[in-house]
């Protein structure tokens, strides 16, 4: 049964959802927060999260896992630099701020970012 195993779709294929997923987390973690539709916000949120816990770990099983999912430099700046501020936190990395409709489409727009 396939209770509760619903994701966004987004109207694409498995290879190029997977594709999205680490266009817009690698994004986040370069630049801190990006502005993107709600959906995709509400559904790469909780991945983040659980890649900067795995990053708090810092060890050499949680960087090979980090390094199939991104980036080597979008990994190192993530062990290196994000994680560590998030050492005393438990949870709650990000925050999603909505922002209105997009002119062009209507679609509601988001802030996803990094908490300080």
């Amino acid at each position: 049964m396939k209770h509760l195993k619903n994701n966004r779709k987004f109207g694409r294929p498995a290879s190029q959802r997977k594709a999205l997923k680490k266009g817009v987390i690698s994004s986040l973690f370069l630049y801190g927060k990006i502005e993107t539709t709600l959906a995709k916000a509400k559904e790469f949120a909780p991945e983040a999260e659980k890649i900067i816990t795995k990053a708090k770990n810092n060890s050499l099983h949680s960087r090979r896992i980090l390094l199939k999912l991104l980036n080597p430099n979008i990994v190192d700046k993530l062990i290196h630099e994000i994680a560590p501020n998030y050492k005393n936190r438990n949870g709650g990395y990000t925050r999603i701020i909505k922002l209105g409709a997009r002119k062009s489409d209507s679609a509601k727009m988001a802030l996803l970012e990094l908490v300080k």
